[in-house]
């Protein structure tokens, strides 16, 4: 018999290294096609791009370690917390968890049962879980997720930054664009088949959205009409 495949489990660093690969994408890409947009030399296009590769990510590298750090701590804060009433107030506690499971559907006598046995295993693993929803695999580890995300960045960046090296000058925007909605819909379907949803729902949603962002880039750059080199 087959076992029926999830994908939820996915979420999370599917999550984070969908938006890495994509933000490097298109921020980087932005920032070339708006300074090629204003200039008439490689140089400048190159030194922007690999500034922007470079400057996000270490903001997608720092963002990512304070935002899950301050998550550990409130965790951390939680279950300080819950350890103490458990050790305060123990029948209150364990009346919570029981009213916990009747809302999933137990019945009164059973919740009850439920609750005593989870609570003589491991009590604060069990109040944890049901009552703080936090367990074993959605522990915060700050270090890896600002790696994971700062890697993820590079590996989308450093696509267009390749671009700005070898495009022709005269056509870099166009390039640029083209390249990076190419990436963007490969990222796309990748997220999507690797999380089971609509591959080409996927790969437009993200082609669209990017586009508006690189055009939106590309427009402050012909607005300034400051043509360097």
């Amino acid at each position: 018999m087959q076992l029926e495949k999830h994908y939820s489990n996915r979420s999370g660093w599917l999550r984070a290294a969908v938006l890495g690969a994509n933000d490097g994408i298109l921020s980087t890409t932005s920032i070339a096609i708006g300074v090629a947009a204003a200039s008439h030399t490689r140089s400048p296009v190159v030194l922007a791009a690999l500034a922007g590769l470079v400057a996000g990510a270490m903001s997608m590298a720092a963002g990512e370690y304070v935002s899950v750090s301050s998550q550990s701590d409130i965790e951390t804060a939680d279950l300080a917390r819950e350890k103490k009433e458990l050790d305060t107030m123990p029948e209150i506690e364990l009346n919570e968890l029981a009213k916990i499971y009747k809302k999933r559907g137990l019945d009164s006598k059973l919740t009850l049962q439920v609750a005593e046995q989870l609570t003589k295993h491991n009590a604060l693993e069990a109040h944890a879980k049901d009552e703080l929803g936090i367990n074993e695999f959605s522990q915060p580890k700050p270090l890896q997720a600002a790696l994971a995300s700062g890697a993820s960045f590079i590996s989308g960046g450093i696509l267009p930054f390749f671009v700005s090296l070898f495009a022709p000058v005269h056509l870099m925007e166009i390039f640029l664009y083209g390249f990076a909605t190419v990436f963007l819909a490969l990222s796309g379907a990748v997220a999507a088949k690797a999380g089971g949803s609509a591959i080409i729902k996927s790969m437009i949603r993200i082609c669209f959205w990017g586009t508006i962002a690189m055009g939106v880039t590309a427009l402050v750059g012909y607005l300034f009409g400051v043509k360097t080199g």
